[in-house]
């Protein structure tokens, strides 16, 4: 495979993958391809990973259908990590969201669209996957009214906090 054959695997026979869109940029997530992952990627243009958890390969998209065909894959300067561009059809995240880095540990973080698109696809996870206790569960089950009603009340406290200037209440 010429190139391939340069890959430095794990004492595990692995190597990370970032996984990136390839139309936006936006990192999708992180997982891990052994020897066989990688040559399957290769064969078939669709991302093929090694679960860890299960101890088996793993085509991307088999069982959610949210596939990830590849468009370049790089490999780094001490070729033992991956960047492989995709375009993702679906969500990338077990959790329903487009990428599984939607949670900001540190800093400023990204746009305020960012934050928004993360807040809907937490939502949309909770529509598709129900959890019992679940308020956003509860808003779903009462349909459209309770849940604009609920959108009233919390853009009233936004702008009531911004009048007064509470970045706190704002957040």
């Amino acid at each position: 495979m010429g190139w391939a054959d340069e890959i430095q695997y794990n004492k595990d026979g692995l190597v990370p993958v970032i996984t990136q869109d390839a139309g936006t940029g936006e990192v999708l997530m992180l997982a891990y391809m052994n020897p066989e992952a990688l040559d399957e990627t290769l064969k078939t243009g669709k991302m093929h990973y090694f679960s860890r958890s299960r101890q088996k390969l793993w085509l991307k998209g088999e069982t959610s259908g949210h596939t990830q065909a590849l468009e370049a894959l790089y490999y780094d300067c001490d070729a033992d990590a991956l960047l492989a561009l995709v375009k993702q059809e679906g969500a990338a995240c077990h959790t329903g969201a487009k990428s599984c880095f939607y949670r900001l540990g540190y800093g400023a973080g990204g746009n305020s669209w960012d934050h928004l698109k993360a807040l809907y696809n937490l939502a949309m996870d909770r529509k598709e996957n129900p959890k019992e206790g679940s308020y956003t569960n509860y808003l779903f089950d009462k349909g459209i009214d309770k849940i604009l009603k609920k959108v009233g009340e919390e853009s009233a406290e936004v702008i009531i906090a911004a009048k007064n200037g509470n970045k706190g209440e704002i957040a």
